[in-house]
């Protein structure tokens, strides 16, 4: 459905009072969405008309204005309907229109919504509307509800008797205060604001340890519930471990539902009062409970994809070590290590298997075969997985390497989702004739080269950075993780002429079908000159020309300014400065010196700003340069291996492979990540475990504790600061209990009973 221009300007009223951005922001910014136009563009070639909007602040504008647009259309249905009734009245067509919540339309369409054959329905069909009406009056206060009733007494309709007949007329009632919006409004909120979220545990499951136990007799303010806890709760009940339940404030909320609806002394007072309590315990509670459920799941859902996307953000944008060649190995035992060399753009050259951990007889062989590929590929680094046998083939390269007197770096990289890429379609496109686990070594290689062009080819659910992924509502969680990769990807920029059609599938105003046109069109007519030369490509029209340009680059190609985030649409400015300092695009591109010379306000015009002109200058100080960090590794101690070498009070190099609400996971090269805790990440107070650690950040930590058995280990960061032990005393001093219990977690973000109280829990015992 077209959105009116009534409609419209009703729209961009809302997102202006929720935002509280200036009117010509949300305006200009909607107008740009509707022409077409994607986040990152607007965001990057559009601030003059945005006033600088971010990214965040944009797809805020996208994600509001799609819900409005969604409500305008539902008003529009809803109006016609109640329309067709002809019972829309002037009043509550306003109520209608006003209305900026989904909940509250709904509740006023309530009403006059079709319904099932119901209690209610049947006591009108029997003739007791009219004494309905009488109750409500509330104006006989003489005499009893039975002789009031007797006028409506009819076998024939099967009302045998007065209390049959107040009977009905009280459903009729019941209905028509569960009908009423402002009603269940108040109900709503009164539960939501005090309600108590409760688990318990099944009675087949009572006398059983399972990852919930936690959770058999549990309660916490609905409100207040962390999206964790409640994410852990949903999955007990979806195991049918756990029965879930809201306790609601049923005394205060009867209060209300009886003031609104006794108005005074009268014969019925006491029939009403039952109809209120017969209106919630049997229409209202369940539903309102349902919708309640509803949007503490949803706000669960939000904060796990929150964090997902950030942790995907920083994983996507971690340091690539660039253009080297590079050994990528699969390691494995008794299947062997897969060895597989690329060059420096990420080009396949050759593989083999090696099996140095099968016997002491294949170790010389083994030796061999991995030092003839660094020699014959002048390979410049090793990437290792992080999966079995990861450890045992970083110390077996090291040694070689060792021994035969090379320096080479040795890298270990998350392996997470290489199975999942080597088995895809696009695996099979680039490797045809090449076995699943030489694929996996060719993407561990790259990734490596280049974290975003190489995870880009999967989803990002296989990636393993998300905290009850499978749990959350799956579209939600697919748009948050598109528009972050499409964000990174954006960022980064990307090389028109080597990209593979998945990466160049992210870049904005393309998707998946303009991007594989142009890898064809690339590989039967060879390299892009230019960015203009784009315009060639089959269905490459200038929409997409002029959101996607921007993003891509040509090194080394014809003109300067392809290599940079220039946009095309800008080079004459930039030719301008050139020939107003008397210098040549190529030598003002090349010496930064030349930028600093510009005076932005002469080039300030109608449709260029000084935004876009401070970009420009940013840009051709550091033409194509890439704005991720520089390249950093971590080297795990080459004693430490398994989780039996830890030790209490150990200190360790870790790198941080995921954060959750309660905390983060540090792999220390034991084949299983470590906790910690939220209270132990830093010597201040963290609420939130993004403002102290990142997926990807190099730390320190000291072994707090490690369980063989159960395969758990407790980590600080805080105790392995300088000081970190004096802190750990100032910190010991007894508190007053908490109410709420944290229960720990594996890096997959499952419950757990481990001894992990050093860490920062408590932990129930029995």
């Amino acid at each position: 459905m077209s959105i009116s221009d009534g409609q419209l300007a009703s729209i961009i009223t809302f997102i202006i009072d929720e935002t509280v951005l200036k009117p010509f922001q949300v305006e200009q910014t909607v107008a740009l969405l509707r022409e077409g136009s994607t986040v990152p563009f607007i965001a990057r070639y559009r601030k003059e008309q945005t006033g600088e909007l971010d990214e965040v602040q944009i797809r805020a504008i996208e994600e509001r204005y799609a819900y409005f647009s969604e409500l305008e259309e539902r008003k529009t249905t809803i109006i016609t309907t109640i329309g067709e009734q002809g019972k829309l009245t002037p009043e509550l067509r306003g109520r209608i229109e006003a209305t900026r919540l989904k909940t509250e339309l709904e509740d006023l369409y309530l009403p006059y919504k079709p319904k099932r054959r119901t209690k209610a329905t049947i006591a009108r069909e029997r003739g007791l509307e009219p004494l309905a009406d009488l109750v409500a009056a509330q104006k006989l206060t003489v005499g009893t509800p039975e002789e009031a009733a007797a006028p409506f007494v009819n076998t024939e309709l099967e009302v045998p008797d007065a209390a049959a007949a107040l009977e009905g007329a009280g459903h009729i009632l019941a209905e028509r205060l569960s009908d009423d919006a402002d009603a269940r409004a108040m109900v709503r909120r009164l539960t939501w604001e005090q309600g108590v979220f409760s688990s318990r545990v099944a009675g087949d499951k009572r006398d059983q340890v399972t990852k919930f136990e936690m959770y058999y007799d549990y309660q916490e303010q609905l409100k207040s519930v962390p999206s964790h806890r409640m994410l852990a709760m949903r999955r007990g009940e979806k195991e049918e471990v756990l029965f879930l339940s809201i306790l609601a404030p049923v005394e205060e909320i009867l209060a209300g539902l009886k003031g609104r609806l006794v108005r005074g002394e009268s014969i019925f007072r006491p029939l009403l009062e039952k109809v209120a309590e017969d209106a919630y315990k049997r229409l209202i509670a369940v539903s309102i409970e349902g919708e309640l459920r509803l949007q503490a799941r949803d706000l669960a859902d939000e904060a796990a994809i929150g964090i997902f996307a950030r942790n995907l953000r920083n994983l996507l944008l971690a340091p690539p070590a660039g253009g080297k060649r590079v050994l990528g190995i699969d390691p494995g035992l008794r299947t062997g290590s897969k060895l597989a060399a690329v060059d420096a753009t990420g080009r396949f050259l050759e593989h083999v298997t090696i099996y140095p951990h099968t016997g002491e007889a294949r170790v010389p062989q083994a030796r061999k075969e991995l030092l003839r590929l660094l020699d014959g590929h002048a390979v410049e680094m090793i990437a290792i997985g992080n999966g079995t046998a990861g450890r045992e083939m970083e110390l077996f390269a090291r040694e070689t390497l060792a021994g035969a007197g090379k320096n080479v770096p040795v890298v270990m990289v998350s392996e997470a989702g290489a199975s999942v890429y080597s088995a895809s379609d696009i695996a099979r496109e680039e490797f045809p004739d090449l076995d699943l686990t030489v694929r996996g070594a060719i993407s561990i290689a790259r990734r490596l080269q280049d974290p975003l062009a190489e995870l880009v080819k999967l989803d990002p659910k296989s990636i393993g950075v998300g905290q009850y992924q499978h749990d959350v509502n799956q579209t939600m969680l697919k748009k948050a993780l598109d528009d972050v990769v499409e964000s990174c990807v954006n960022f980064v920029g990307v090389d028109l002429n080597t990209a593979s059609w998945a990466l160049l599938s992210y870049v904005s105003g393309l998707g998946q079908s303009l991007a594989k046109s142009i890898v064809s069109y690339r590989n039967e007519n060879g390299t892009f000159p230019t960015r203009k030369s784009l315009l060639k490509v089959p269905r490459f029209g200038a929409k997409a020309f002029e959101q996607a340009a921007g993003f891509l680059r040509i090194s080394g190609g014809k003109h300067p300014l392809d290599n940079s985030a220039v946009h095309p649409e800008r080079y004459a400015v930039v030719e301008a400065m050139a020939a107003d300092l008397g210098v040549t695009l190529e030598q003002l591109t090349g010496d930064p010196k030349l930028a600093a010379k510009i005076d932005l306000k002469r080039y300030v015009a109608d449709q260029v700003g000084l935004p876009t002109l401070r970009d420009i200058i940013e840009e051709l100080k550091k033409p194509g340069r890439d704005p991720r960090k520089q390249f950093e590794t971590a080297s795990f101690r080459d004693d430490i291996r398994e989780i039996g070498d830890l030790k209490e009070g150990m200190i360790l190099p870790g790198v941080v492979t995921n954060v959750t609400a309660f905390g983060a996971f540090v792999d220390i090269g034991v084949h299983q990540d470590g906790l910690v805790h939220v209270s132990h990440l830093a010597s201040r107070f963290i609420k939130d475990p993004n403002d102290a650690v990142r997926v990807g950040d190099l730390v320190k930590v000291k072994v707090l504790s490690a369980d063989v058995q159960r395969k758990r280990i407790a980590l600080s960061i805080k105790e392995a600061e300088p000081g970190g032990a004096a802190q750990k005393e100032r910190s010991s001093r007894p508190k007053a209990a908490g109410k709420q219990k944290v229960p720990a977690a594996d890096s997959k973000g499952e419950l757990d009973l481990g001894a992990l109280e050093r860490a920062g829990f408590r932990v129930k015992r029995k």
